[in-house]
């Protein structure tokens, strides 16, 4: 690792850069971004690159923005596993396990395509959650505890799948990277799960 980044910088750097290009070059967008019947024709390696490409400026600033917020904090869990790089391993796999429930939802719809690593900073904005659930976010300079915040999108992402609202958003990975960062860390170290329900617990409001 270059001296001075975090993984986490490291991260955000390699998708702007790739993002950049893609939006340049259309070829490289669409050999980059999740596509159904590609992915049939055997480029399983859609699955993680498709998250390192992005639609836009806003798309790609919303996610970085959140990626380095709550990186920096979730990377220090995993430093401690394969020899420093458990950061990049469960970001990684963050952006593949969410797109398999779209994968299967869309497996027979070819013209189906996807882009943005939403699933992977929810399962980073989710481990952050485990970790400290009441902890404040700001959403849009409002404070609130991360773990009200966190029932409020998953209501809302399963609503929106029931009703078919936004469908353009991919709220399926929204949903299964946010459950991926919340059980991963506690399948590595099962005392989280009970450290969260006493953290949960511990708070003026009970």
């Amino acid at each position: 690792m270059i001296t001075g980044l975090t993984h986490t910088v490291l991260i955000i750097l390699i998708t702007i850069g790739i993002s950049m290009v893609a939006w340049q070059q259309r070829n490289v967008m669409n050999r980059l971004i999740f596509n159904i019947s590609a992915i049939k024709h055997g480029q399983y390696d859609r699955f993680l690159t498709h998250g390192f490409i992005h639609n836009d400026g806003m798309h790609l600033f919303f996610n970085m923005f959140t990626l380095y917020f709550f990186g920096r904090n979730v990377e220090f869990f995993f430093r401690g596993y394969l020899s420093g790089m458990g950061f990049v391993l469960f970001y990684c796999s963050a952006i593949i396990i969410a797109a398999i429930p779209s994968y299967l939802h869309n497996r027979n719809l070819n013209s189906y395509r996807s882009l943005g690593a939403s699933g992977a900073v929810n399962a980073v904005l989710f481990s952050a959650v485990l970790f400290n659930p009441w902890g404040i976010l700001y959403l849009y300079f409002i404070p609130i505890p991360a773990i009200i915040f966190a029932t409020i999108y998953l209501c809302y992402s399963f609503y929106a799948i029931r009703s078919g609202r936004s469908p353009l958003i991919d709220h399926r990975a929204h949903i299964a990277g946010a459950v991926y960062g919340f059980l991963f860390p506690i399948i590595l170290e099962p005392s989280l799960g009970t450290a969260f329900f006493y953290k949960f617990l511990n708070t003026p409001l009970f």
